[in-house]
């Protein structure tokens, strides 16, 4: 592991470690301005290609597009992975459309054939090419590539740090989650009408919560007072929030649904708990503590009392989140549109814990097998019902970013008024412009 660049986190409740960047409506929607990001950020960061499980057997391969690049990656023989740009070097053809799949690379141009470490076994009449036959002699062009976390990640910059250094602190704190052996059961791709960055500033915050997402104050504690808000060197945030009712809920001492359903999962009589609500979050921890083994949640003996019950925000520069809780991880995502800075791609995953005696679990699009997911695309706001996503917290953000979108657009926004508790939206764009602007 990379040598740690701060012992001690910033404190991202306070603007003081700020410089005041102002957040402009023009970095929403400006062609110039996402032509910039694409040069001096996009090609600098390390980014996720998919899941190692996509890839289990030699052979094996996935890809991802990203902006107007393409990458594939593919496990080797000896279990290691590599990736390349998805392009044939005959005469720069896309080399492959799927996916997924498994075995060689074919072009569909000319059948020029690449191994799984990349290079050229087979291509037609090669008796025909100056200085002899291509094969053996001709590679993809490889890119950085390194996992964690049960992730695949790869940069396109061949100067960039390890994968390390790039996520420094992060492996760190989720250290305890086993995220590597993790089933992905949901795995949704969402086209949005709005700029990448509003999933970034969304989940740097919580200070939207008692108005977009009002069904959470009887699981979630959003007050700032009680909310752990956290910067590090690298650009990546952490905000932790409490899993008990929210003093801004209507009944905020007495146990409603589904935070009494939560209780009567693990024995405990949401009756004992009437007038002192906020006190199931201890009896919780310690109810998942003592009877988590002997149902199969042997995990639970590796996580921190908290961990038992509260989320862990966890916001990567630029544009992943992964948010912890007792119950799996969900990961978010978006990416830019590669030719309209008002479009994106919203990536939401969850991933689940592996329990034993366990085929099924909960989500927020209802139960689904303990197995990894096929992909599924939606196109929001096209007319199309997300039927399994209308009460949730995803299509209130949505929701949102759509309206949001439309007003950068107007002369009468010109910055953000923030509170202390949004500085991680700040520090975001802060980040953003260091790299930007060369000092990253």
């Amino acid at each position: 592991m990379a040598t740690v660049l701060r012992t001690e986190p910033i404190d991202a409740g306070d603007a003081g470690f700020l410089r005041g960047d102002p957040i402009t409506g023009d970095r929403y929607y400006s062609k110039d301005f996402a032509r910039s990001e694409w040069d001096r950020m996009w090609t600098k960061v390390w980014h996720v290609a998919g899941r190692e499980a996509q890839i289990a057997e030699p052979g094996d391969w996935m890809t991802h597009h990203f902006g107007r690049e393409s990458i594939v990656v593919v496990r080797q023989t000896d279990g290691s992975v590599r990736a390349f740009y998805n392009t044939c070097q005959h005469r720069g053809n896309r080399l492959v459309w799927a996916e997924d799949g498994h075995g060689q690379l074919t072009c569909s141009y000319h059948g020029w054939v690449y191994a799984a470490d990349g290079v050229l076994s087979k291509a037609q009449d090669p008796d025909d090419f100056e200085g002899g036959s291509p094969c053996g002699r001709v590679s993809l062009r490889q890119v950085k590539c390194a996992s964690w976390g049960g992730f695949v990640w790869y940069t396109m910059d061949p100067e960039a740090g390890s994968l390390d250094e790039f996520l420094d602190p992060i492996p760190d704190l989720l250290e305890r989650r086993d995220l590597h052996d993790m089933v992905r059961v949901v795995w949704r791709t969402i086209s949005v009408d709005a700029n990448w960055k509003f999933a970034s500033d969304n989940f740097n915050e919580s200070y939207h919560l008692p108005t977009v997402h009002p069904q959470l104050a009887t699981t979630t504690d959003e007050d700032y007072k009680n909310t752990v808000f956290e910067s590090y060197p690298s650009g990546h945030n952490r905000m932790i929030e409490q899993g008990q009712p929210s003093m801004r809920a209507p009944n905020p001492n007495e146990v409603e649904a589904p935070f009494g359903d939560m209780l009567r999962e693990w024995d405990l009589d949401p009756a004992e708990f009437a007038g002192r609500a906020r006190d199931g979050r201890l009896a919780l921890q310690r109810q998942r503590r003592a009877l988590g083994p002997q149902r199969g949640f042997s995990h639970y003996a590796r996580y921190a009392d908290d961990e038992l019950t509260d989320f862990f925000h966890h916001t990567l520069f630029p544009n992943v989140t992964l948010t912890a809780t007792a119950e799996g991880t969900h990961f978010f995502r978006t990416e830019p549109d590669p030719h309209d800075p008002e479009k994106c791609t919203f990536d939401y995953w969850f991933m689940a814990p592996k329990v034993e005696g366990q085929d099924e679990v909960m989500t927020i699009v209802g139960p689904r097998p303990l197995k990894e997911a096929s992909h599924e695309f939606v196109e929001y706001g096209s007319g199309a019902v997300i039927e399994d996503m209308m009460d949730s917290f995803l299509i209130q953000d949505l929701s949102v970013a759509v309206g949001q979108q439309a007003g950068f657009h107007s002369r009468g926004y010109r910055d953000a008024i923030l509170s202390g508790q949004e500085s991680r939206v700040r520090r975001f764009h802060e980040v953003l412009n260091d790299y930007l602007e060369g000092r990253r």
